[in-house]
């Protein structure tokens, strides 16, 4: 049996070895290939051309352009900010005649498809023309295409449209029966995220709050796509209820939902005779990536510098210690350096502050929190939310000067939690057991962690009441630190604030109303502020953090997916998912004495 386990761990390090190997000798073949690719070139337009957008992969506040993905099937980012610029790029020149919206499989939320749908709106006042075509469109693909001259579908398509619905999977039967106890310490009656772990259904509040949300977002949708195509919003609400997904492509037609049936040629055929070039001739497609790449006609002043800092994903301490970060991280180190250094740069007159983050680490909140308040003593700064900018993620923007958000931003969410599994009976039944010496009272606070590798760790007993108090205590005095800085951004009571508070998420709309945001829109409008702010006439806008490399991407993607498929390798894919929802709700480490605690905004 040793030498089982011997042979078992030789073979498995030998397969990690040569996967890093591997993934190191196909950085070095594809080297030469990035460099050509790295290097941006100017796009030359010619006359009679059409602006092909893709709506296929996920959406990013910026694209992530690495190669790799595409060779090895990976789903492709695509930059919100170039989207943004290729639209706006294509009304300003002649050489473009209309947009073609090609509809796929497109991950991208509804917040962030808002600036999207504007300049494609703000686009046909041109004159110029705008045709969607998919084989199938989803709610949100179809929310965008909404707003085209005409929208086409496949005779054998399909268009999804049935409302939205928002779900939960809750845990704790599956806990309980293992043996593992979640204990939680919270402030705020609507702060949800713990509910799975402790409930069996939603609570009144929960429900309350989403519904809520769900229906004010469902009617900003509604407007839109109404407005756009002449539709009732109670036409609307009557087809969203036959569920269309399985609805025949000719009663679309009747419904007034697309416009034509038609299959692609036949599309490429309708483009040729809108810009009045022969059927014999190739159509002139520019891609998103070839107008990024046009020079702008914009005047810029490279002495007035409005700067954007994007900041996306999950609030953390240290982006190394969370392999389990699911996707893309604000790390509290790397934030706070790119603050200090906008506040220290002379040429920047302004700060956009772009943030889309559901929240995170508490601690980490605080740190960039601080370096926005000092940014804002020397310039200002205006917050511009994407999808999200709930609980850290409010938290981080709350000393802005002003906040913007779109009509469908989720924010707010201003709460507080701790997580921590007590493990004694699941210890019992695997026969674990546990003794200790102390020194002082609180010595063994909690009792001592152990650890199930890649499955969790808990602690080898339960609070007793006066170590719950203690905790809670702790994080009532979180919770007040947090609405006390929400009240001095906003210059409101720390009563005001606790008033819309209690971790309750509120739509964009929802928060201009009770204060929390200053004023819809997009980043355009963000930027338009931060100009009126600064008081400047021409100026130039600049982009932050600064894109690393092509290689660099590719080498730190590279290793990044090795040490996942090392992890994977030990607790399969099934394991690895459940680590990743776990430490988005676990996300900030308070080390006292021997026990981990979790908290979280």
């Amino acid at each position: 049996m040793k030498n089982f386990f011997k042979t078992l761990l030789a073979s498995t390090l030998g397969v990690i070895i040569g996967s890093a190997i591997l993934s190191l000798f196909a950085i070095m073949i594809f080297a030469g290939i990035i460099a050509g690719m790295g290097s941006s070139s100017t796009y030359s337009l010619k006359d009679q051309t059409v602006l092909s957008i893709d709506l296929e992969g996920i959406l990013n506040e910026r694209s992530a352009s690495n190669p790799l993905d595409k060779i090895l099937g990976n789903p492709s980012s695509i930059g919100l900010d170039d989207i943004l610029d290729a639209i706006q790029k294509a009304k300003e020149n002649d050489e473009v005649k209309g947009i073609y919206l090609k509809a796929g499989q497109f991950n991208g939320g509804l917040a962030n498809l808002e600036p999207i749908r504007n300049a494609l709106i703000d686009f046909k006042e041109t004159g110029k023309f705008i045709v969607a075509y998919g084989d199938f469109y989803a709610q949100d693909t179809y929310y965008l295409a909404s707003v085209a001259d005409k929208i086409i579908l496949n005779p054998k398509g399909s268009l999804d449209f049935h409302g939205l619905s928002s779900n939960l999977t809750f845990t704790k039967n599956m806990t309980d029966k293992l043996g593992i106890k979640m204990q939680v310490f919270k402030v705020g009656t609507f702060k949800s995220a713990v509910e799975p772990l402790i409930q069996e259904k939603m609570s009144d509040a929960n429900r309350l709050q989403r519904t809520s949300y769900l229906n004010d977002i469902w009617a900003h949708l509604l407007k839109g796509i109404s407005d756009s195509r002449n539709i009732p919003v109670a036409k609307l609400n009557e087809y969203a209820d036959k569920f269309l997904m399985f609805t025949e492509a000719d009663s679309l037609i009747n419904y007034q939902m697309v416009d034509t049936l038609l299959y692609t040629p036949a599309v490429e055929s309708y483009l040729k005779q809108l810009v009045n070039i022969e059927e014999s001739k190739d159509l002139n497609m520019a891609t998103v990536e070839n107008m990024v790449n046009v020079k702008s006609k914009t005047k810029e002043n490279k002495d007035n510098e409005i700067a954007i800092l994007y900041a996306e994903g999950t609030i953390v301490d240290d982006a190394a210690n969370n392999l389990f970060s699911g996707g893309s991280t604000i790390t509290a180190k790397e934030y706070v350096k790119e603050l200090n250094k906008l506040k220290n740069d002379d040429k920047v007159k302004a700060v956009v502050f772009r943030v889309n983050s559901p929240g995170g680490s508490a601690y980490a909140s605080e740190q960039i929190w601080n370096a926005v308040k000092e940014l804002k003593a020397k310039k200002p700064v205006i917050v511009s939310m994407g999808d999200y900018a709930a609980s850290g993620g409010y938290y981080i923007s709350c000393a802005a000067n002003t906040i913007v958000a779109e009509p469908t931003t989720l924010t707010g969410s201003i709460g507080i939690f701790g997580i921590i599994p007590d493990g004694e009976e699941l210890a019992k039944k695997i026969g674990l057991s546990f003794d200790e010496v102390n020194t002082n009272k609180h010595s063994s606070f909690g009792g001592a962690p152990y650890s199930i590798p890649f499955l969790l760790t808990a602690s080898s007993r339960g609070f007793n009441d006066e170590e719950s108090r203690i905790l809670q205590k702790y994080i009532e005095n979180g919770y007040d630190l947090f609405i006390s800085r929400c009240a001095d951004g906003r210059n409101k009571t720390k009563a005001d604030i606790d008033s819309i508070g209690q971790g309750r998420v509120w739509t964009g709309a929802q928060a201009l109303k009770i204060g929390l945001v200053d004023k819809l829109g997009g980043l355009d409008t963000a930027i338009a502020l931060a100009v009126e702010q600064a008081k400047v006439t021409e100026y130039s806008t600049a982009k932050y953090p600064v894109k690393k490399d092509m290689f660099s991407q590719i080498f730190e993607e590279s290793m990044n997916n090795s040490k996942i498929k090392a992890i994977k390798f030990f607790m399969g894919e099934t394991g690895y998912n459940q680590n990743v929802t776990r430490n988005y709700l676990q996300t900030f480490d308070i080390r006292s004495a021997m026990i981990t605690e979790q908290v979280s905004y």
